[in-house]
């Protein structure tokens, strides 16, 4: 994703006293607070109603309790919310629902649902990332721990089919993919971006992985944008040409699409679609057959329902089928064994791409 700013925003100011000191979490160098409401009750699943204070940061939602000894604490980072709802519940990645009530009297609740709105979704706010905030001094620069060239070195790469560009560096070709990518190595930066325009959001087909012995690849990408009208771009089709050309243990190329065809065709109507056998010699399409992530979720939050807090012992079976969790698991595995299959045992490249 691209470099986020510095804030420019004012901060809202927490007027402290001695009793308020008592009650604030331990803050990280960076870390400030942004909100804080006393005589909030956190309606644990498991203990009942706890009475105490709630304070979010620009990293952290922390509550603490005032009546028992020692006192509960409650800690949860910011990034693991997805949902909020007025300040009363939140829902998080972790499967977790932190619910609190408010005093009807109180002035807090809004301010509070605010905060959370503006410090747990930081992107959509253009504000900076708390990485970014954290003033925390190390003998290492954090930064420099993943180096893209050096995991490019381990698979040999750059090589005479393959290299690595720079075009991206700035995250203006594609905004989801690393600054760094391995395409092909007869491919120049400027028919690389002709190829963006024809792949949904510039996802462009990527070395993910090449095989040591055989130099079969896993390429990954999104959707050309072939829509109604069947689309061609001759730029992506010497693209993929390439990929295939660059195996010589086997002059085929399988393209994956992950989900199902009839999601395929209707992503046409939107002006997306998925790659055509007649447009590419020696390819062959295969449909996964997995959902989309709008599903995956909703299974997901019907699993959470019937785990936490409590497991209903009688009901188990039927209750975990009713969620299709295991289903999505199982289609998952599957693709990624026939992926593998592909690359190790019938030596062929192979692309994968999805919406």
């Amino acid at each position: 994703a691209a470099t986020a700013q510095p804030s420019t925003q004012p901060s809202r100011t927490i007027e402290k006293s001695s009793s308020c000191s008592s009650l604030e979490p331990p803050l990280l160098l960076g870390e400030n607070i942004k909100d804080m409401a006393k005589d909030v009750t956190y309606i644990c699943p498991f203990t009942g109603a706890v009475c105490g204070t709630l304070t979010v940061t620009n990293y952290r939602l922390h509550f603490k309790s005032k009546e028992r000894n020692p006192p509960f604490v409650l800690d949860a980072s910011l990034g693991v919310i997805s949902e909020n709802s007025y300040g009363l519940e939140t829902v998080g990645k972790d499967i977790q629902n932190l619910r609190f009530a408010h005093k009807p009297e109180g002035q807090t609740r809004r301010s509070i649902f605010e905060d959370l709105m503006k410090y747990a979704f930081l992107v959509s706010k253009n504000l900076s990332l708390f990485a970014f905030e954290y003033k925390e001094v190390f003998s290492e620069n954090g930064w420099m721990l993943y180096d893209p060239f050096l995991k490019s070195r381990r698979q040999g790469i750059p090589n005479e089919s393959w290299s690595i560009t720079k075009i991206n560096e700035r995250y203006e070709l594609c905004d989801t993919y690393l600054s760094l990518l391995v395409v092909p190595a007869n491919i120049p930066d400027e028919e690389l971006n002709r190829v963006t325009s024809f792949r949904s959001r510039g996802r462009i087909p990527v070395l993910s992985y090449i095989h040591p012995k055989s130099q079969a690849t896993i390429t990954r990408c999104s959707q050309p944008m072939v829509g109604v009208s069947g689309k061609r771009s001759k730029e992506d089709g010497k693209y993929l040409q390439a990929i295939m050309d660059f195996n010589a243990q086997f002059h085929k190329i399988f393209i994956f699409y992950t989900q199902a065809s009839i999601n395929a065709v209707a992503n046409k109507a939107k002006g997306g679609g998925y790659d055509s056998e007649d447009a590419y010699q020696n390819a062959e399409l295969v449909f996964l057959d997995i959902h989309n992530i709008h599903v995956m979720r909703e299974s997901l939050r019907k699993l959470k329902e019937i785990i936490y807090p409590n497991i209903e012992e009688t009901h188990w079976l039927s209750n975990l089928e009713s969620t299709h969790w295991l289903e999505h698991i199982k289609l998952i595995l599957a693709g990624a064994l026939r992926i593998a299959d592909k690359v190790e045992s019938g030596k062929i490249s192979v692309v994968v791409h999805c919406k």
